[in-house]
């Protein structure tokens, strides 16, 4: 296994795909992830916490589309997750380039 931070960089900047594309926010770190585990020193836990938390961030989509019934909450919850679909991938790629453990807040365990 080889130590390659500009790659575990690029796994978590790899999330803001869906700004320049409209999608691919799970699908293309999924493939990094798969594909340099085995190879990449640390992409295997990064990866993990990549994927939870975009998984995370559907199924909170999934719960303010019902939210948007009740005052508007859904809506305010869709800009709080777009906000932070945004932050936290460029604060954990730059925590990461520095050789520090990345965090996912509010970021459910799918994969462990």
């Amino acid at each position: 296994m080889r130590q390659d931070n500009q790659l575990l960089v690029v796994a978590h900047l790899s999330q803001l795909i869906t700004l320049i594309i409209g999608f691919g926010s799970l699908l293309l770190p999924l493939i990094l992830w798969v594909t340099q585990k085995e190879k990449v020193y640390q992409m295997d836990l990064h990866g993990k916490n990549i994927i939870n938390f975009q998984l995370s961030l559907i199924v909170y989509c999934i719960i303010c589309v019902p939210l948007i019934l009740f005052f508007g909450l859904g809506l305010l919850g869709f800009v709080v997750l777009s906000i932070i679909s945004v932050v936290f991938p460029i604060l954990n790629a730059i925590r990461v380039s520095r050789g520090e453990t990345p965090k996912y807040p509010l970021s459910l365990n799918f994969i462990s």
